[in-house]
């Protein structure tokens, strides 16, 4: 079996991160790169697959600039086999549906049983692009699960909604995408992380994948900075206070 794996590269949720307010896109320069944590779980449900069944390949997959090619070395030595790097100039910026018709393209290309990611990223938080490469490349989606599955003659998987749980099931190929209710992801150990030097990373240009490189960005028209926080209003008891709470309550239509 083929498991592929989407991974990206986000800055750190634990530093600040800031929007450019020349360009409207998020300032990559303001904290450090990591691989995103949820990609990273979606890449840990695919090791404890090959784990448990000899000749399962791994294959991690990302989009992005040079340095990028770090997500893809920490994804090797977490333990996934190859990865494959779409990168080009023309790409920096592309919207969701450039990402996903790219990704799709690059899909075909490299072959797979399954597809893996994470729900929706840290940094856009659209939660859209692998619903659309399951529609470029005409697959069933199991998305947001909790739990999965994956078996030679398909995959199974279970849903938390607001009513209750939901149990899906499709054959493959197939793509699904985790919740942060999957594990963490293993630490790469000393082994790891020296054979991840000489596991193979191809790389991709849109040229390669025939893909357009004309205009299909992200547009901002506008940004502001977020105002500071202000103070709070303390009430001090002297025997008003529940009404005064009560009143506020009310007024800002919280109950």
């Amino acid at each position: 079996m083929k498991i592929v794996v989407l991974v990206k590269q986000v800055p750190d949720t634990a530093e600040e991160r800031k929007l450019d307010l020349a360009t409207g896109r998020l300032d990559r320069e303001a904290a450090d790169s990591v691989v995103d944590e949820i990609n990273e779980r979606a890449l840990e449900a695919a090791l404890r697959i090959k784990d448990a069944n000899k000749g399962t390949e791994v294959v991690a997959m990302t989009m992005g600039p040079d340095d990028a090619t770090q997500t893809l070395r920490k994804a090797l030595s977490m333990g996934a086999d190859s990865g494959v790097h779409i990168v080009d100039d023309s790409l920096a910026g592309a919207d969701t549906g450039r990402t996903a018709a790219t990704l799709a393209t690059a899909l075909r290309s490299t072959g797979f049983d399954v597809v893996m990611a994470g729900n929706e990223s840290t940094d856009g938080r659209a939660g859209v692009v692998p619903a659309m490469i399951a529609e470029h490349l005409q697959l069933p989606l199991l998305g947001s699960l909790i739990s999965a599955e994956i078996a030679d003659d398909g995959v199974s998987g279970v849903r938390q909604g607001e009513g209750g749980t939901l149990n899906v099931r499709a054959g493959l190929p197939a793509i699904i995408t985790v919740t942060e209710r999957f594990p963490e992801a293993r630490f790469p150990n000393f082994k790891g992380i020296l054979t991840a030097k000489r596991k193979p990373v191809t790389t991709l240009s849109a040229a390669e994948l025939g893909v357009p490189t004309g205009a299909s960005h992200t547009v901002v028209v506008s940004t502001v900075e977020r105002p500071p926080r202000a103070a709070g209003r303390k009430l001090i008891d002297d025997g008003t206070a529940a009404d005064e709470l009560a009143v506020f309550l009310v007024a800002n239509r919280l109950v």
